[in-house]
């Protein structure tokens, strides 16, 4: 699976009223792994930032003034992007700019050109309601060291998102079993159980004792909740 993990720095926040992108930043994963095949680049909006969004990125218009315009690199931009899934904190801000851009070029919208959106903002949300989920506080939660991140920029935070990202769902990395087919998903660190034959594999039933104590510990679990146990329920006994 190829995901893109994304993020632009902007002149301001509403696209609509004129704001631009000023860098996008993008990093690549496959298999949930890092590549290494990144996409970044800084913009010249045409337009100065205004002072809080300057005070966030610290890109100056002087900084940006010998940068590609947005035009120049749309079409590499896409062809980066096509078909992948991306990860993007707060979706909807990033896509409505880019929206806005593709726009201003004739060009149709973002998520015409991408797999699934996943926004780890409203997933963070789901998963800690009620505390902070900004990326910083999410870098603390999940022990991903944020202490070079003085400024916001595209690129450094979409790598540490990528690494917020893959300890969010590090359940998704474990041995699972689709019950619908025969198919098995291995953990990155066990991938190299695949190379075994199912003949190598030893298999070790239980014995009449452990039975037996298996069937004392339900009959106990059964007590307690005065019926039938969630163990005896799945087993359909």
């Amino acid at each position: 699976m190829r995901q893109i993990v994304l993020d632009t720095e902007t002149t301001g926040l509403n696209p609509r009223a004129g704001d631009r992108i000023i860098e996008i930043g993008c990093v690549e994963l496959v298999n949930r792994r890092l590549t290494g095949n990144n996409f970044h680049s800084y913009l010249n909006p045409e337009r100065d930032s205004e002072e809080g969004a300057l005070a966030v990125h610290g890109l100056t218009t002087e900084f940006l003034a010998d940068k590609p315009k947005f035009s120049e690199i749309a079409s590499g931009l896409r062809d980066y992007l096509a078909g992948a899934e991306i990860i993007i904190h707060n979706a909807p801000f990033d896509v409505g700019f880019l929206d806005a851009e593709f726009a201003r070029l004739g060009i149709a919208r973002f998520r015409d050109h991408v797999g699934e959106v996943i926004d780890t903002l409203v997933r963070a949300k789901e998963m800690h309601p009620g505390k902070r989920n900004s990326l910083d506080a999410l870098c603390d939660r999940y022990g991903v060291s944020n202490a070079h991140r003085t400024l916001h920029g595209a690129l450094l935070d979409s790598e540490l998102l990528a690494e917020v990202y893959l300890a969010m769902t590090r359940g998704q990395n474990s041995l699972s079993m689709d019950l619908g087919s025969d198919a098995v998903v291995l953990d990155a660190v066990d991938q190299a159980a695949q190379l075994l034959e199912l003949r190598d594999i030893r298999i070790l039933r239980a014995s009449a004792e452990e039975l037996a104590a298996h069937e004392a510990m339900l009959q106990s679990l059964d007590k307690e909740v005065r019926g039938k146990s969630v163990w005896r329920i799945v087993a359909g006994d």
